[in-house]
């Protein structure tokens, strides 16, 4: 069985990424630049099972997910691990802010994408930026975008972020199964 990296960090928004990691049929390790407690923005607090570093020497890594939140540290294996899933075409899956840290390791440079993070609302949130990281001209303004192997979805599209994840891992034996999918987890059936 493979694993999926999810790289946790002080004030990541947990339930962005927890129905994916629920719903996806592999191995979830938390990976954060330190071994620490994390505390999320909902209060929850979580215990990584690796650093970054050491995750860059994982085999059988299958994908990495980054939750939205407001921290922007990219550390230098954060990028390294990013361009090195990339490379190996395996899935990169970023939501909300998320997709910040995949526009720093330049993966988004030709692909579609997503983020919460617009022109007009980047500086409102991380003021602290100086330089917008995102290639604006392949933004699409959906919920989730899917692009080879990187998913990216906006914060209030959890559920179908989490349903395009499971798609990628060929979950679903049709469209109309993976319509029904997201229907249930959204509260429609």
């Amino acid at each position: 069985m493979g694993k999926i990296l999810c790289f946790i960090y002080e004030g990541m928004v947990d339930f962005e990424m927890t129905l994916a990691c629920n719903l996806v049929d592999k191995e979830i390790v938390q990976i954060a630049y330190e071994i620490k407690v994390i505390k999320s923005k909902s209060g929850m607090c979580y215990y990584p099972m690796a650093t970054v570093k050491e995750a860059l020497e994982y085999t059988e890594v299958d994908g990495l997910i980054i939750p939205g939140g407001y921290n922007d540290e990219q550390r230098n294996e954060l990028t390294e691990l990013i361009n090195k899933l990339n490379n190996q075409g395996k899935l990169l899956a970023a939501i909300c802010a998320g997709p910040q840290y995949l526009a720093r390791a330049g993966v988004l440079k030709g692909k579609k994408y997503t983020t919460t993070l617009t022109e007009d609302n980047l500086k409102e949130y991380f003021p602290m930026v100086s330089e917008d990281p995102f290639p604006r001209d392949t933004y699409i303004n959906q919920n989730v975008v899917r692009d080879s192997n990187i998913i990216t979805a906006v914060g209030n599209a959890f559920v179908d972020f989490s349903i395009e994840i499971l798609d990628y891992f060929g979950n679903f034996n049709d469209e109309e199964e993976k319509k029904k999918c997201a229907s249930y987890y959204k509260g429609l059936n």
